[in-house]
């Protein structure tokens, strides 16, 4: 079902505080994120051995998480420390996780930690640029991860669903187009000569740009496995050459979505937007992930509630269009490191 011998976005950096661990279920399995006194990150499974409960109600001391129900030290390897009145020895390791902190977000390896590789996490020309500013959020929706995949490799869903923020009928009529380059599905879209919708109308607004004049619309929606989805999207004042017009004609951003699998039939949705016009404009952060913040909510409700159809109608067949070329693609690189996942590995020759 999940990718698991792969790097997944389990939190922001500010979600585990110095003296206070995260617990948090990712591809069924259900972690403690902490930090040591030197503010390292570590990964557990959420089980203290000694009775079972979940060590994310407890507390960091030092360089261990002290089990909240009775005093049980857990160090960062998973061995017991520690545990008032009691010799400890002989307790259990529980299940620790590689885990990692960088440009603002604390990754983890939920498959075999011997092929943890810091070289694997995924490189994004937005991610530690100082020529980007983010500002972003998370979601919890109740869905299949792969409905969210759906929903952002296909984009023609803005016209209907945001349709007082991002939608217009231009996007409708603009064909999109559908290519895999190995592990990397790219779905494009461009419009030319059209009205800026309301949200792009503020971008250009704020990054001192006419938004009474036509532009050039561009979406470009990247899958990489095992689920990570980045858009760029923007507008260039028409007729300075769209996607390619010099920066001072045009609102330029990538839209951030790291989906992270919890359960079947839910996710952890770390969204945001790393625009590359006045990076260092906190208002304008501030301004961009409200206005954000409200899209994803729209599509909240729609994928919960066709999650939920889904499970009622099982047996239902889905139709299958041009325009959800992109989302097919994205399932079959997945089908595909799943089957090899799931592949018994060959000995080496003697």
């Amino acid at each position: 079902m999940f990718i698991t011998n792969t790097w997944y976005v389990a939190a922001r950096s500010d979600e585990v505080v110095a003296d206070a661990p995260l617990g948090r279920k990712i591809c069924d399995q259900s972690m403690v994120f902490f930090r040591n006194a030197a503010g390292e990150i570590a990964a557990l499974e959420d089980f203290c051995p000694h009775r079972g409960a979940p060590l994310s109600l407890g507390r960091v001391v030092g360089d261990t998480l002290v089990c909240g129900y009775h005093g049980l030290a857990m160090g960062a390897n998973g061995r017991t420390v520690s545990m008032p009145c009691q010799r400890v020895g002989g307790f259990p390791a529980i299940r620790s996780f590689p885990a990692h902190e960088a440009h603002g977000f604390i990754w983890v390896w939920p498959g075999e930690a011997e092929k943890a590789d810091l070289a694997l996490l995924p490189p994004f020309e937005w991610l530690g640029n100082p020529a980007y500013g983010y500002g972003g959020g998370l979601y919890h929706i109740g869905c299949d991860y792969r409905l969210l995949i759906d929903n952002l490799m296909d984009l023609t869903h803005e016209t209907y669903v945001h349709a007082s923020s991002i939608g217009q009928k231009e996007i409708d009529d603009a064909p999109c187009k559908t290519r895999v380059e190995g592990d990397h599905v790219i779905t494009e879209r461009f419009m030319s000569g059209i009205e800026a919708p309301p949200f792009w109308r503020m971008a250009l607004r704020m990054n001192g740009l006419p938004e009474d004049q036509k532009v050039d619309r561009w979406q470009i929606c990247h899958f990489t496995p095992p689920s990570h989805i980045m858009i760029e999207v923007g507008v260039a004042l028409a007729g300075q050459g769209g996607y390619h017009a010099p920066d001072a004609v045009k609102a330029a951003s990538w839209v951030v979505d790291f989906i992270t699998p919890e359960t079947a039939h839910s996710l952890h949705y770390f969204w945001g937007m790393a625009r590359k016009f006045k990076p260092d404009d906190e208002a304008l952060t501030a301004q961009i992930r409200e206005g954000q913040g409200k899209i994803f909510a729209e599509d909240q409700e729609m994928l919960e509630r066709q999650q939920q159809n889904l499970l009622a109608w099982p047996g239902r067949r889905l139709l299958m269009l041009n325009i959800d070329g992109g989302g097919v693609q994205s399932r079959k690189v997945i089908d595909r490191l799943l089957a090899a996942q799931a592949a018994p590995s060959t000995p080496a020759a003697a």
